[in-house]
């Protein structure tokens, strides 16, 4: 379904005195049919205000664009999809994983190795049946995986270590953050959303160049601060769809604040995401899950969003 969202300019005036002006702002509508009276109260409503006297919305201009977060309009959104049809719909959130991939310049790519070929296999088994056993040799940070917290630190939980209730069906808050003008993304970012027992999915449109060159330079990244907040608020886990949770650009010096803070907290880490466009802010249900391997930190996983 296409998805509208409204550009425009505003001025509210308070009962109490005071005015607040916006310029270029933009919001989330139901449907393309939108005035300046739904505009001012979808804009009222979003932000939260009270003891609004009047609302002056002027050069209104309504686009095809994906849903951001509006409050009030996502919910609207699921109803109607609810009265769609009742059988889920999954949507891919892992890149394939193939002989010679690189996923992060300076670590191997993966290599198959046949063990037991189909035609090794015919003096084994009974006549007309072959299997074939094969090889991977493969480091964990490959394709899209998960960060446990012993990824980190020594002492933190490993992949046998990690309850399923952190990784299967977690309710996802999915930011739409392709068009952002900064490559770190803030706190603030996420101040307007209940987070704490979710997924918190970074959409920064950086998958676009998996598997290119431009991959591994000035990606998106989680800022520190963002991290802390995160913690703060107590989500389960943080996926991106970018090349790495942290700034991996040399001038960062190998500083890693975001992992710290979040793995410090227990709280799991999936990188190089794709398809999150497909995801709408709030509803899906997010599941990303690793084999149960002790002693051992990050390994690809099946990263998956279920939708009503």
């Amino acid at each position: 379904m296409t998805e509208h969202r409204v550009h425009f300019d505003a001025t509210v005036e308070f009962t109490n005195g005071g005015r607040l002006t916006a310029e270029g702002f933009r919001i989330d509508l139901p449907s393309p049919e939108a005035d300046a009276a739904l505009v001012g109260r979808l804009f009222v409503q979003h932000l939260g205000l009270a003891l609004v006297r009047r609302t002056d919305i002027r050069n209104l201009r309504v686009v095809e664009e994906q849903h951001r977060g509006t409050r009030g309009i996502e919910t609207a959104g699921a109803e109607a999809t609810a009265a769609q049809t009742s059988v889920p719909r999954f949507v891919e959130l892992s890149h394939v994983i193939r002989e010679g991939l690189v996923t992060y310049q300076g670590l191997p790519a993966p290599v198959f190795t046949p063990h037991l070929t189909r035609e090794q296999s015919i003096s084994k088994y009974a006549e007309g049946t072959q299997f074939a056993l094969d090889l991977i040799t493969m480091i964990g940070n490959t394709g899209t995986y998960l960060d446990s917290p012993f990824h980190r630190y020594e002492k933190g939980a490993d992949l046998a270590g990690l309850p399923l209730e952190t990784l299967v069906d977690l309710p996802a808050e999915v930011f739409h953050l392709q068009d952002s003008l900064d490559r770190g993304i803030p706190a603030s970012v996420f101040s307007d959303r209940d987070l704490a027992g979710r997924a918190v999915l970074l959409h920064t449109g950086w998958d676009r160049h998996f598997g290119q060159p431009a991959y591994a330079h000035d990606a998106p990244f989680l800022t520190e601060e963002g991290a802390r907040y995160l913690v703060e608020q107590g989500v389960l886990l943080v996926g991106i769809d970018s090349l790495n949770l942290d700034d991996a650009e040399p001038t960062s010096g190998g500083a890693r604040p975001a992992h710290s803070e979040l793995l410090a907290a227990g709280v799991h880490v999936v990188e190089h995401l794709t398809g999150l466009a497909a995801l709408p802010p709030t509803g899906s249900l997010f599941t990303a899950t690793p084999p149960r391997i002790e002693r051992f930190g990050t390994f690809p996983v099946r990263a998956f969003a279920k939708l009503p």
